[in-house]
């Protein structure tokens, strides 16, 4: 480990570190644009240049300069401020300078570091180069005038998305940034360019100007548009989310996320449900929220307690659900299920449905089978993840299901689910590479556990874990990857049938039949309305999405950007969401809606503030409350049911990643790039 000076400071770093690193390792801040610490190092921008001595008498560029035994660095010497004020000099020599236009105002580096370091003054008085603007698709709005070619979107989209769309054409003063050919840009992942253009020549498109920086409110939560658990902020106006933001998380999102979670924030205002509504008449009618909890209380009086059922959708809290399964489990029910897709998850045991290897265990991972899964469509920050596993080398992976592309070399395997089987008992070649593996891995998805054999695949993909040393006191290699916020949190609080009670096929079947006569809907939109029959629905959601069509009583409640509420992420880490903005109308958060109703039909829950709901909830959960934002490991244990096998190939339960959702499907923004990308996909399909 080399020793240098820093500016009179000596410090000591890992080799290989650069000098850039030494001096932040001694709290010396050095400017920079192309540098980036989950990027490789591109040394364009010049402005971290530093003296350094022995060397040469000349600055020289630090993020790229590997620190060497007794090295001297001086980071504040006439040399460096002259070299530093000439760099800014020359960049913004093209800029145009259109600050107060400029969405980047007020949180622009290249603002920042001309006031920091430049010199105030610009000799340059010739006419700026003029570059025409790309368009990159829906939701990137390009001001390439301002590109300074810093490379950190080039770079971002060939290592971290894995797409070799964009990148530098032409020479000298034509340089150019953008893509080769004129296409959208098409990475789930796109939108972290925005984060990571240093002076604004990228921008939100669906937010342009619409905001000033200094005018939003931030209040930091956690994104539910899959089950990642990505961590974000929220930025608001009033009662309008402008954009949505990443928070840093190193062991869950890093610093990216997805498109959807970015984007897709303008389906927060459409669409809404802000009155409670009865049908009348065979039509919905705006009324009083006694009036709904009268029709409700009614029903609950005509039919029998096993009459009832409650199935709760992919963007309910724990508390929410909490609060429904007291309900309902004091009325006398218990048909209730958390699984609206019919997974054929084991509640029993914890470890047959969490992401035991976690997402930031990925990297110490060397081999991995995916089962019924696409990442990639599923929840693009866990392919991410696996992408910067599989770029550092020493990393198979294999597909058993449909082909994708995940951006980087996968074996596939085929598309029959008796591949797994012969994988289970040793019989294909690519079980000893499993077996001979240090830390290897298996991800099974939603594509094999929806299926009507989802618990013999199960129980075969446990059996694979044990015999092929996936599971062992220091490592569990045994993943399902969800597609639902909600699930993990609903599975942990028992959100499952009760002694005789039905799951969401038994419940569906039950409605067709006649068998349910009084369904709750707890933002339910994924279950095939056409199939409950003469069932009396109660929908408790906040977007007029499948659920309030087929409603017959709507109870408004709060998307997550306007309730506080727990999440459980697919790795079993507990997250908090917080109110951002307030709801519409006479929305209400759900949990309060459960208890006003409970009151009604007499069968008053035991809480009345959200601290008391959760000191309830702890009593018989208590991970949920106690440890926030940390894993509780789980305990291995025995899942799945054996059973034969059927010869129906896999296939995905997300054919478009842009609308997957209450929220998505109501965003303007998420139809134009379904209209773009999905279609597009269709094409090469067919």
């Amino acid at each position: 480990m080399p020793k240098l000076t820093v500016n009179g400071i000596e410090v000591e770093v890992p080799a290989g570190a650069t000098v850039l690193q030494a001096c932040e390792a001694v709290g010396v801040e050095i400017p920079r644009f192309c540098y980036h610490e989950r990027l490789s190092i591109a040394g364009n921008c010049r402005m971290c240049l530093v003296e350094v001595s022995p060397g040469p008498p000349k600055p020289q560029a630090s993020c790229a300069l590997p620190a060497g035994e007794n090295m001297v660095v001086k980071t504040n010497s006439p040399m460096v401020k002259k070299a530093r004020e000439g760099v800014m000099e020359l960049l913004l020599i093209n800029h145009p300078l259109d600050c107060p236009i400029c969405d980047q105002g007020g949180e622009c580096d290249l603002q920042d570091q001309a006031m920091a370091y430049g010199q105030g003054l610009g000799r340059y008085i010739e006419h700026k180069r003029a570059v025409p603007e790309k368009d990159i698709g829906p939701l990137i709005e390009t001001f390439m005038n301002r590109c300074i070619h810093c490379t950190r979107c080039v770079r971002f989209s060939e290592e971290i998305a894995g797409i070799e769309e964009m990148g530098a054409t032409g020479r000298g003063e034509h340089t150019e940034i953008g893509t080769y050919i004129a296409k959208a840009v098409s990475s789930e992942l796109s939108g972290n360019m925005i984060d990571l253009c240093p002076v604004g020549a990228l921008t939100n498109k669906p937010a342009e100007f619409r905001y000033r920086s200094w005018e939003l409110t931030k209040t930091e939560s956690i994104d539910v548009l899959d089950a990642v658990g990505s961590n974000i902020r929220i930025d608001a106006r009033g009662r309008e989310v402008i954009r949505i933001l990443p928070r840093l998380n190193e062991d869950v999102n890093e610093e990216w996320i997805s498109d959807k979670t970015r984007f897709a924030c303008d389906g927060l205002k459409l669409q809404r449900l802000d009155r409670p509504m009865v049908r009348k008449d065979g039509k919905l009618q705006a009324v009083s929220w006694n009036e709904a909890f009268a029709a409700i209380a009614e029903k609950v009086k005509a039919v029998k307690p096993e009459q009832v059922a409650a199935i709760a959708g992919d963007l309910a809290d724990c508390e929410s659900m909490f609060a429904l399964k007291d309900l309902v489990q004091n009325l006398g029910s218990a048909n209730l299920d958390c699984r609206q897709d019919g997974a054929a998850l084991d509640s029993t045991s914890r470890a047959g449905y969490l992401f035991n290897t976690t997402i930031a265990g990925i990297e110490q991972a060397d081999a991995c089978l995916l089962i019924g899964t696409n990442p990639r469509k599923e929840a693009p920050l866990v392919a991410a993840r696996l992408r910067k596993r599989f770029r550092k080398g020493g990393f198979k992976v294999a597909n058993i299901g449909e082909a994708t592309d995940q951006t980087y070399k996968i074996d596939q395997l085929g598309n029959r689910p008796g591949l797994l089987k012969d994988i289970a008992e040793g019989k294909h070649p690519f079980a000893e590479v499993l077996k001979n593996a240090k830390n290897p891995m298996l991800i099974l998805g939603a594509g094999a556990l929806t299926r009507e054999d989802g618990a013999a695949l199960l129980h075969l993909a446990r059996a694979a874990a044990e015999k092929l040393n996936m599971v062992r006191q220091d490592w569990n290699g045994f993943n399902v990857l969800h597609t639902a916020a909600s699930r993990v949190g609903g599975l942990d609080i028992g959100f499952v049938p009760g002694a005789k009670g039905r799951d969401t096929r038994g419940i569906l079947a039950g409605a067709k039949s006649g068998d349910i006569r009084l369904l709750f809907l707890l933002g339910s939109d994924e279950v095939p309305m056409s199939q409950l029959g003469e069932a009396f629905v109660v929908y408790q959601g906040h977007h007029g999405d499948h659920g309030a069509h087929r409603a017959d009583v709507i109870l408004p409640g709060t998307a997550y950007t306007e309730k506080d509420g727990t999440y459980v992420n697919m790795e079993g880490r507990v997250q908090r969401a917080y109110a951002a903005v307030t709801p519409p109308g006479d929305a209400r958060e759900d949990w309060k809606i459960l208890r006003a109703l409970s009151e009604v039909v007499g069968k008053t829950l035991g809480y009345n503030t959200l601290e008391q709901l959760r000191q309830t909830m702890a009593a018989k959960t208590p991970h949920l409350t106690a440890r926030v934002d940390v894993i509780t490991p789980a305990s291995w244990g025995v899942f799945g049911t054996a059973g034969n096998l059927q010869d129906a190939p896999f296939t995905a339960t997300v054919a478009d990643f842009y609308m997957t959702d209450p929220i998505s499907r109501a965003s303007k923004t998420m139809a134009k790039c379904s209209a773009l990308f999905s279609a597009s996909e269709k094409r090469k399909a067919a």
